[in-house]
C-alpha cells in the first residue's frame, strides 16, 4: 500500500510538472519571485514611500506600482501577445490570454509592518482559470497550481482539510472595509459563524487566506467585494486542493460578485447554511 501511495505521488507530481501549461507557470513564479523580492528591499523604507488613496480606505504605494511593472515586464518579454489585467495599471489589451495580477495583496498590512501579504498571479484563457500563483515572500512560500494538475506549497502537494462540523473550525473572513453599504448583512454572518465555529481570523490578505484554506490552514473562508485580482490565483488553488468555491446564490458568479464561500464539500454546505440567512437582495 505504501508503494502504491508513493507511485500515485510520485505521477501526481510528474502530471503537475509534465503539463502545456507549465511553461506560463514558470514564468508566473519568476514574476512572483521577483516582485516578492523587491516587496522585501522595500519594506525597511515604508516610511519613507509615496502613498496615494485610490478610495475609501483602499492604498497604493510606490512599491505596488514597482512590484507590478516588474511582473508585467517578466510576462511581456516571455509572452508579449498576451492581455493583462493588473489592480494598478488596469487592463493591458491583447489574446484571448489573460494574466490576472495583483501586485501586493495586503498593502495595509505591508504599509503598518503587518506581516501578512502576498503577490498573486493568474492566467485565464478564454475566461477559464488555468495557472495560480500566490507567493509569501516573507515566509518564502510558494503555492502554485495548474488546472487539473493539483495545488502545491514548495513543491508539497495540497489537500483542504477533512474537517465536516463547525465544531472546531478555523474560518477566515474579511471585513467589507471598502464599502460599508453591505457591513449589517456581514455582521448577520459574522455572529453566526462565530456562535458555531471555533474562531474566525481576519489576516488581511485574501489571496493567502484562501492560499492557507488550500493548504488546510483553514477550514473554511467567505468575503464580500473581492476584485477579481484578489482571487483569482487563490479559486484555482482552492479548487486543485479539493475545494469547492461558489457565490452567494450557491453558483458560480464569484468572479462577478465578488462574493465568495470556499471551503471544503462538506464544510462549504455548512458555512453556507449559515451565511445565506443574511444575504440580502444586493448580495445575490
Amino acid at each position: 500500500m505504501q508503494i502504491l501511495q508513493e507511485q500515485i505521488s510520485v505521477h501526481a507530481v510528474r502530471t503537475h510538472i509534465n503539463s502545456p501549461m507549465q511553461p506560463m507557470l514558470n514564468i508566473a513564479v519568476r514574476a512572483a519571485r521577483s516582485a516578492g523580492d523587491l516587496i522585501l528591499r522595500s519594506s525597511d523604507n515604508v516610511g519613507r514611500l509615496q502613498i496615494d488613496q485610490k478610495g475609501k480606505n483602499d492604498f497604493a504605494s510606490e512599491v505596488d506600482r514597482m512590484a507590478e511593472r516588474e511582473i508585467i515586464n517578466i510576462i511581456k518579454t516571455a509572452y508579449p501577445e498576451h492581455s493583462i489585467l493588473a489592480e494598478e495599471s488596469g487592463v493591458h489589451k491583447g489574446n484571448d490570454f489573460i494574466w490576472v495580477i495583483d501586485p501586493l495583496d495586503g498593502t495595509t498590512n505591508f504599509l503598518h509592518g503587518f506581516p501578512q501579504y502576498s503577490v498573486s498571479i493568474a492566467l485565464k484563457h478564454k475566461g477559464r482559470i488555468e495557472v495560480g500563483v500566490v507567493y509569501d515572500p516573507l515566509r518564502d512560500e510558494l503555492f502554485t497550481a495548474k488546472r487539473g494538475g493539483g495545488a502545491m506549497l514548495n513543491n508539497r502537494r495540497l489537500r483542504v482539510t477533512a474537517q465536516n462540523s463547525m465544531k472546531g473550525a478555523l474560518i477566515g473572513t474579511g471585513f467589507p472595509f471598502k464599502t460599508q453599504q453591505h457591513l449589517d448583512a456581514y455582521l448577520g454572518m459574522f455572529r453566526a459563524v462565530t456562535i458555531d465555529a471555533a474562531g474566525i481570523r481576519r489576516a488581511g490578505s485574501a489571496a493567502l487566506d484562501l492560499a492557507y484554506l488550500a493548504a488546510g490552514r483553514l477550514d473554511g473562508f467567505w468575503e464580500i467585494g473581492l476584485m477579481e485580482w484578489d482571487m483569482a490565483a487563490g479559486i484555482l488553488l482552492v479548487k486543485e486542493a479539493g475545494g469547492v468555491i461558489t457565490d452567494f446564490s450557491f453558483n458560480d458568479k464569484y468572479l462577478e460578485s465578488g462574493n465568495l464561500i470556499a471551503a471544503s464539500p462538506k464544510m462549504h454546505q455548512l458555512l453556507y447554511q449559515l451565511i445565506e440567512p443574511h444575504v440580502t437582495d444586493n448580495l445575490k
